[in-house]
Parts: C-alpha cells; sequence; structure tokens
C-alpha cells in the first residue's frame, strides 16, 4: 500500500538524509521545515521501520519510486497508488488517494483553482467532508452545456462544497464561435477580474485531457473529431484547463485557444502547488508535455504510470550528452 499523505514529510526526509546523504539542516531547508522536524521526522521513520541504520534506503517500493521520480522529474512530491489486480477499476485507488493528498495540501485561508472533467469530478465525489475556514475554490475555465457531465462549475461547487468553501464560477463559455468574440468577453471587468485572479491561487487540482476522439473537447463538442486531428497533427499533446498544449507544455499556436476563456498557462505556472492526477495510462504523452511545461509540482498517478515515466527518464538522461 503507498503511504498516506500525511507521512509523505516522514518519508522525504529520510530520503534526503539518507539516500541523498543531505545533513539535516539542508534537509529542513529543502522541506522548508525546521531541524527540529527534521530530527523528529528521521525518529520516526527508523521507529516505524520506514528505514534503519543498516539498510537506510528498504522504503517500500512504490514509496522509493515516488522519491525517485521527485528526483528525475524535479517535482515537489509525488503519490503512487498501487496497482491492486482484485479492483475492477483500479482508477479507484489513485482518485481515493488524490482526494487524501488533495485535503492534505489545503491549508485555511486558501484559495484553490479547479479544472474539470471526470477525474477531478471523481476525486471531488470520493473526498471527505472537511470545515474550513475562508478556503475559495475557483473555477479555472469557462463552462460547457448542460447535458455534459463532469462541468467545469460542477467540479468546482462540488469540492467547494466539501471543504464547506466559498465557490466562484466562471459565468461565460469555455469556448466562443470567434476570436473576436472570446476577445471582448475577455475584457469585460467580470470576467477579465477573474482571470487575473487565478494567479492569486495556492492550490490547482487538475488532470491533463487526451488529443484524440475520446478527449472530453471532443465529447462535449467543443471541437469535432477531424479537428482534434487535425490540431494532433499540427502538434497538440494535451489539453489543460480547457487549452490545448503542444509536447513542450506550451499553448498551442491555432484558432481553437484563442477562442477560449481559461486561465492563461503563466497565470497557473505561478500558482505554488499545482497537483495533477492521471488515472488513465493513456495519457502518458499529455503528461509528459504538462510536466514540460511546468505545470505540475505535485504529482499523482499509478504504479504502472510511474514506472513508464521513470524508464522515459531514464532513457532521456541517457541520450543527453
Amino acid at each position: 500500500m503507498a503511504i498516506r499523505p500525511a507521512e509523505q514529510l516522514i518519508h522525504k526526509a529520510a530520503w534526503l538524509y539518507y539516500a541523498h546523504g543531505l545533513r539535516q539542516d539542508e534537509v529542513a531547508n529543502q522541506l522548508n521545515i525546521s531541524r527540529a522536524s527534521v530530527a523528529m521526522y528521521l525518529r520516526k521513520a527508523r521507529e516505524t521501520g520506514i528505514v534503519n541504520i543498516s539498510t537506510s534506503t528498504q522504503l517500500f517500493t512504490d514509496d522509493i519510486m515516488a522519491r525517485r521520480l521527485e528526483d528525475a522529474l524535479k517535482l515537489d512530491a509525488v503519490w503512487i497508488a498501487p496497482e491492486n489486480a482484485y479492483l475492477a477499476d483500479p482508477s479507484t485507488d489513485i482518485a481515493v488517494l488524490a482526494a487524501s493528498v488533495f485535503l492534505e495540501l489545503v491549508r485555511k485561508g486558501d484559495r484553490i483553482g479547479v479544472a474539470w472533467g471526470r477525474t477531478v469530478y471523481t476525486i471531488a465525489d470520493i473526498m471527505s467532508y472537511a470545515d474550513l475556514q475562508d478556503v475559495t475554490v475557483v473555477q479555472l475555465c469557462g463552462n460547457l452545456g448542460a447535458p455534459y457531465s463532469y462541468r467545469p462549475d460542477q467540479c468546482t461547487m462540488e469540492i467547494a462544497r466539501r471543504l464547506n468553501a466559498k465557490g466562484l464560477n466562471f459565468y461565460a463559455p469555455l469556448v466562443l464561435s470567434t476570436e473576436e468574440l472570446a476577445q471582448g468577453l475577455r475584457a469585460e471587468p467580470v470576467i477579465r477580474d477573474q482571470l487575473a485572479g487565478i494567479s492569486d491561487c495556492d492550490l490547482a487540482l487538475y488532470s491533463i485531457g487526451a488529443v484524440d476522439a475520446d478527449s472530453h473537447l471532443v465529447k462535449c463538442g467543443a471541437l469535432t473529431a477531424a479537428e482534434m486531428a487535425a490540431l494532433r497533427k499540427e502538434g497538440a499533446a494535451g489539453v489543460i484547463a480547457g487549452q490545448i498544449i503542444d509536447a513542450g507544455g506550451e499553448l498551442l499556436d491555432c484558432s481553437y485557444n484563442r477562442r477560449v476563456i481559461s486561465a492563461g498557462l503563466a497565470s497557473l505556472r505561478v500558482i505554488g502547488k499545482r497537483l495533477m492526477v492521471v488515472q488513465e495510462d493513456s495519457k502518458f504523452e499529455p503528461l509528459l508535455a504538462a510536466i514540460a511545461g511546468g505545470l505540475c509540482t505535485h504529482l499523482v498517478v499509478g504504479a504502472h504510470m510511474a514506472q513508464r515515466l521513470l524508464d522515459h527518464a531514464g532513457a532521456s538522461a541517457e541520450k543527453a550528452p
């Protein structure tokens, strides 16, 4: 079983101290905690059997992989859901873990940006109730038509409800029919101020979408399957907060993106904690794009995806001069 989010700092401190050989003050600086806390975490690591003096890096396999992924991908934290063969839908474990991680990351007074999609809504639906003070949950992109499931406003308000927080919806469509209409709507004071305020968020929660016929953008009618296929040929690699990014994690230069009402990538990148949750193995390439673009600091994935990421990082390192 993967470590619980509350144990993350204990494992991270042990990994930095024993595997990387950092001094306790260096571990404290790295994790932004006190040296006394580091000493306490290391003691707990020994007492609970996470490490021992002679075999200091013998953590659970998934947890070793998480620490290596943090190193290889330069992420602040990684959580890996174990593969349970008895589950009909293994992605459920990922959502359960992600909901717990999310609640661990939220602080009183936080402003939280939330995107949309099946993964985000599943997390919201699984999440335990919490009574947090002065928390605001902000919708990161415009909305979709009423018949579509997992709409941005649904994801935002359900998470706000679970946290007993204030929800702030975007009263604008995700995509407009023309670039001129989108430009004009972005200039409206209410929309302009809401977009400008996204960079003030402390935490973002989102997944990364695929660029194929199963994409949410195709299913909700924002793009046809043929239009998405054409964009893929032009370099589309993933979808984040309703926007299409290329393999480098930058906004794809296309008419669709110019018609979208959504948080700019620059605004997302300045959010301190950017939690990305990926349930499907088919989203390997989109996830690589999001990581390359600096759109992820905290990551929750399954064991198989984690191994693919490690293998890819190792292969990339070998190719580097």
